[in-house]
């Protein structure tokens, strides 16, 4: 059997290469072969089939997602009760002084830049015998960082719309917290010649319930420790003599005022203590 020298050339139109069908050129003689027949088609894979379940088996169905009680919201699966504004606290049945220590309460210290409000309100937290917050309303006012209105660079629309939003974020928390067991001690300067926007505000955020605390040392002793004072919560003389002076209408309101000149801050706290005891045993009107 002899080969042909070299490939000839596919006709036109025949790929040729690697992939091309080859050509075979036969021996004079010898019968041609007949054209190969083109290759069948590949199989197309099969058809994956779902496998026969069992008699009586289905997949198990995941349980459905659990919807919250309505009215209270949900952190994780722990169910919080929703804050409602605190009423008044119920007077007790005996006419002795309940104890302030262990009964759950808001409380909303009020006094001039200076008075010791932060300082006594912590320390009152601190020692009660139930869970007690305190919520100090310069600490969420200060939460604005970028924008933060400072009063001592003048008082204007931003600022009393940010001492407005802080109030009213104290007043949500407040709420909350007593709704869950957890007394609490809210400070503020509240000025007594701006009822709507001091005392008529944190009523109407807080509730009913809420105990107003006056905390008015002499003009000495808040000159005093506002000069210990840093930052843009150290205000002018002239501020806190001004501020000062305001407060004094309180007198004569019917609120409970404690005067802490000559009181360190637990023995300020231990008459905070007598004051609230006499506040839910007999609820001022404010």
């Amino acid at each position: 059997m002899h080969y042909a020298v070299g490939a000839p050339l596919p006709p036109h139109g025949q790929a040729s290469g690697p992939g091309a069908a080859m050509h075979w050129t036969p021996h004079p003689g010898q019968p041609t072969p007949p054209p190969s027949s083109p290759a069948p088609a590949a199989p197309p894979p099969p058809v994956q089939q779902p496998a026969p379940q069992q008699q009586g088996w289905h997949p198990p169905v995941p349980p459905a997602p659990r919807q919250p009680a309505p009215g209270n919201d949900v952190t994780g699966q722990i169910r919080l009760p929703a804050g409602a504004p605190v009423p008044l606290p119920s007077p007790p049945a005996d006419t002795a002084a309940p104890d302030a220590a262990h009964t759950a309460v808001a409380v909303l210290l009020i006094g001039p830049a200076g008075a010791g409000k932060t300082s006594v309100a912590r320390h009152w937290a601190d020692t009660r015998r139930v869970p007690t917050a305190h919520i100090s309303l310069d600490d969420v006012r200060e939460w604005v960082r970028s924008g933060f209105a400072d009063p001592q660079a003048g008082w204007n629309d931003h600022s009393e719309a940010q001492y407005r939003l802080a109030r009213r974020t104290c007043g949500f928390a407040a709420r909350n917290f007593l709704a869950n067991g957890i007394s609490c001690i809210l400070d503020d300067a509240v000025f007594p010649d701006r009822p709507v926007v001091g005392l008529g505000g944190w009523k109407r955020h807080v509730g009913p319930g809420l105990l107003p605390v006056v905390l008015l040392p002499g003009l000495e002793i808040v000159l005093e420790r506002n000069a210990r004072r840093s930052g843009n919560r150290r205000l002018s003389d002239e501020e806190v003599a001004r501020i000062h002076g305001r407060m004094a209408g309180w007198y004569g309101s019917g609120l409970p005022i404690i005067d802490n000149s000559q009181h360190d801050v637990a023995t300020t706290v231990r008459v905070l203590d007598d004051v609230v005891a006499r506040s839910i045993a007999s609820p001022p009107t404010w």
